[in-house]
């Protein structure tokens, strides 16, 4: 039997295969508010079989936001925008998933097809927040340092964006904390040289991140799942690494956290990534075995074959595909269809296809 296709439960939500779908940004929400295009795109991968569909980075506040253009969950009108996108997950017997962010001295920033860099104040942008005052690149914002009332206000922000995430539908919470993001940037010692509670050691520098896992647990219902996306590595000497890694992994485990979304990289302009098929599931498969927890393994996952070898080796719990994902919104079904898997979940008006 093929291991791709075997449900996992996590808490009190099973997932019907071990292939998610990976946050991606999409640029076309209107203040926050997810459009028709949310609603097609994401329901088009649940119709494709993908167990986990996930939102793409989600802003907890106006200021979290990677660009203008980016969604949100911090009012009640993008809650219940986001109501008819969950129904039709779960309708495809699917689970709805969504990542819950904050950009840091990465936001206010242009969409792709925008430009690039900083969107100006006066042209809508804003002021950015960051651990310490440190732009991110040349031409991104300089960032202000948060103080200690900012940092419980961001926290504040998560807590309530989780609690609209549970109402507007969604069975599976994740908190971002990679690619060079808010938490991220507390976590590195490349983007921290704070000298408080918040920075200088490891555990200052995690602080944050575990104070915040801590409280979206409190505040989301006992059977929800809650995943961490991390970047496993900056990928630069002096950096945060896989080791720091596995020690968050370990501290947030403590917390609730029930599974670790392995990703890398984005805390440095044009840093040297080895990008290649399956670069990252190393360090996937390195925090399962040493912190004892669930993983999420990611990046170049192209092939059904190759999803199914990650998970029938163990070297990680689930599978999230993002570009093969925007070439293939079929990808599970195929991939049943190659690994001789008879689907009884195949979406009934297709079957004539399948």
């Amino acid at each position: 039997m093929s291991k791709l296709f075997f449900p996992i439960k996590i808490r009190s939500i099973e997932i019907k295969n071990r292939i998610a779908v990976s946050p991606m940004c999409q640029y076309s929400s209107i203040n926050g508010v997810p459009t028709d295009w949310h609603f097609v795109h994401l329901g088009s991968r649940a119709v494709g079989g993908a167990g986990l569909i996930f939102t793409e980075a989600t802003a907890v506040s106006p200021e979290g936001r990677i660009s203008p253009d980016d969604a949100g969950i911090w009012n009640d009108q993008q809650l219940n925008a986001y109501k008819k996108i969950t129904a039709f997950i779960k309708g495809q017997k699917s689970v709805p998933g969504i990542q819950l962010a904050h950009a840091g001295r990465k936001a206010s920033t242009y969409s792709p097809w925008k430009g690039t860099g900083e969107v100006k104040i006066e042209n809508g942008g804003w002021q950015t927040l960051a651990p310490s005052s440190i732009p991110f690149a040349d031409n991104f914002p300089n960032p202000k340092e948060m103080d200690e009332d900012d940092i419980k206000l961001v926290i504040d922000q998560f807590n309530e964006s989780a609690k609209r995430s549970i109402e507007a539908g969604f069975e599976v919470i994740e908190l971002h904390f990679a690619h060079g993001y808010l938490v991220h940037e507390f976590l590195s010692p490349i983007s921290n040289n704070r000298k408080d509670s918040y920075g200088g050691t490891l555990e200052n520098r995690c602080r944050f991140a575990i104070d915040l896992a801590t409280s979206t647990r409190k505040v989301i219902p006992s059977g929800t799942p809650l995943f961490v996306r991390i970047s496993a590595t900056d990928w630069v000497e002096g950096g945060w690494d896989i080791e720091q890694s596995v020690q968050l992994a370990k501290w947030l485990k403590d917390v609730g956290v029930d599974l670790i979304d392995c990703s890398s990289g984005g805390n440095i302009p044009n840093a040297k990534i080895p990008v290649a098929p399956g670069y990252q599931i190393s360090f996937a498969e390195k925090i399962k075995k040493e912190a004892n927890i669930l993983t999420g393994g990611v990046g170049l996952i192209t092939t059904a074959e190759q999803a199914e070898e990650i998970i029938k080796s163990e070297k990680a719990d689930i599978v999230l595909l993002a570009r093969e994902m925007l070439r293939d919104s079929y990808f599970a079904l195929h991939a049943a269809k190659k690994l001789n898997v008879d689907l009884d979940n195949f979406p009934k008006q297709y079957l004539r296809a399948k």
